[in-house]
């Protein structure tokens, strides 16, 4: 996975999601045979030559300006994640970015400042996150929130292999369909961040082998920082209940997240969250220092 081949992908993808009229062009009679806007169209109106934009979109254009990202991002319509994201891919494909690329694995060490945060908002789940989506620690309603994830030793306990890969992942929420699209999107936007991340790579290189959905999501080239959002869960424990999220940037250079979910005092679904206080674990809870060897239990990830 180079960013020169990620910002070409991206630019396609990107052109085929806008239509002319969207782009302002005038109505043309007869039939397009692509989808979105032409090459063409989208130099012309960012004001830069065919030859250039093409440059671009093969990979082939080393570090191109923040006025030529910005011109482009303008014309494909992004929002703010997408125009981030290709700010990211654009810098990344020159030479000096990709010589200082960071290659190393994101440390995994839990401050305790931010294990004393998973008590203090208890009794509301909460669970803190890599930039990988690892489940690093984890109040225990935020365990119990993801049934059966505790089966998994700790080093593979990680929410988008969860939501992919385990069968209590599908099953627990209800809006599984957005849950998934808006991983990934998230794992799209962090990827562009950390390009040659061996943690991340190896993730995704995982997901898009054993699960074909999402491979399939994963060629949409949807971009998304999530920070917040709601999730609808059928759990075998508690029932049916819809929570919403926030997300707080603990270590903003190792990219770990806490996640924080909560409902309405006097709802059904805060009275199902309380629930989860008094709902076991089917194993044992998360021990940052378990020493499951991983290599005896893949094969539950699969």
């Amino acid at each position: 996975m180079t960013n020169q081949m990620d910002l070409g992908d991206f630019l396609r993808s990107r052109r085929a999601r806008v239509t002319p009229q969207e782009a302002g062009l005038p109505a043309t009679t007869g039939r397009r045979r692509t989808a979105g806007l032409r090459r063409e169209e989208v130099a012309m109106l960012a004001g830069l030559s065919i030859e250039y934009y093409t440059r671009l979109e093969q990979g082939k254009q080393s570090r191109p300006s923040p006025a030529v990202l910005g011109a482009v991002a303008r014309v494909l319509r992004l929002d703010e994640d997408e125009r981030r994201h290709l700010f990211e891919l654009g810098h990344a494909a020159g030479p000096a970015r990709a010589a200082a690329a960071r290659g190393d694995e994101a440390p995994r060490t839990v401050r305790s400042e931010v294990r004393r945060m998973l008590d203090i908002v208890r009794p509301y789940p909460a669970y803190l996150l890599s930039r990988a989506n690892d489940l690093l620690a984890a109040n225990d309603q935020g365990m119990r929130l993801l049934p059966g994830i505790e089966e998994w030793p700790a080093p593979l306990r990680n929410t988008a292999r969860y939501t992919f890969l385990h069968p209590d992942g599908r099953r627990v929420y209800g809006n599984w369909d957005e849950v998934a699209t808006a991983t990934v999107a998230h794992l799209r936007a962090v990827a562009g961040s950390n390009p040659d991340a061996p943690d991340i790579t190896g993730l995704i290189g995982e997901l898009i082998v054993k699960s074909p959905e999402f491979a399939a999501l994963w060629e949409r080239y949807d971009v998304r920082a999530r920070t917040n959002g709601r999730k609808c869960f059928e759990h075998p424990a508690v029932g049916r209940m819809t929570l919403s999220y926030e997300v707080f940037t603990v270590a903003r250079d190792q990219g770990q997240r806490l996640v924080v979910y909560q409902a309405e005092p006097g709802t059904p679904d805060h009275d199902a969250m309380m629930l989860l206080g008094f709902a076991a674990p089917r194993a044992g809870g998360l021990d940052q220092d378990e020493e499951t060897a991983p290599h005896a239990n893949r094969h539950q990830a699969g």
